[in-house]
């Protein structure tokens, strides 16, 4: 009893402390505030009264891959890289991208001679090499 009643103490007094957090200091502030202001992506909306279509409703990325597929083009680059040559440091192969990084799936150059390997071409780096065939790939400027 005198057990039963010691543990049921503890308990209590463990559930009766206030939750204090493990962090005391706060890092959101500076990052929301040093990130760059975005600009929002939207249609003007349906027309009071009718169901808007998928252009009319979309925002963000989504409207931009609708609104270049209206125009007949393809906002999100999508199509494999065909390979012809194997690149070398003087010609590398060329990925095109805006960003400063690309994940790349190598599979050996020109013909599929390894499994697939996946290989984070950076523009800081200049070039990256596949580490079982040897290709060498290099982002667009």
């Amino acid at each position: 009893m005198f057990a039963r009643n010691l543990i049921k103490s503890r308990a209590i007094f463990a559930l009766s402390k206030p939750a204090q957090s493990a962090r005391f200091f706060g890092s959101s502030f500076f990052a929301r505030e040093s990130h760059p202001e975005t600009k929002i992506v939207q249609g003007k909306g349906a027309t009071p009264g009718y169901i808007p279509t998928d252009v009319e409703q979309a925002t963000g990325l989504d409207r931009l891959e609708q609104l270049a597929a209206l125009n007949g083009e393809e906002f999100f680059d999508m199509k494999p890289l065909v390979l012809h040559t194997k690149g070398t440091r003087t010609n590398p192969t060329i990925v095109r991208s805006g960003a400063p990084w690309r994940l790349v799936g190598c599979q050996g150059a020109p013909s599929e001679s390894h499994e697939l390997i996946w290989i984070r071409v950076e523009r800081s780096h200049g070039i990256d090499r596949c580490p079982e065939c040897g290709n060498v790939y290099k982002l667009s400027e």
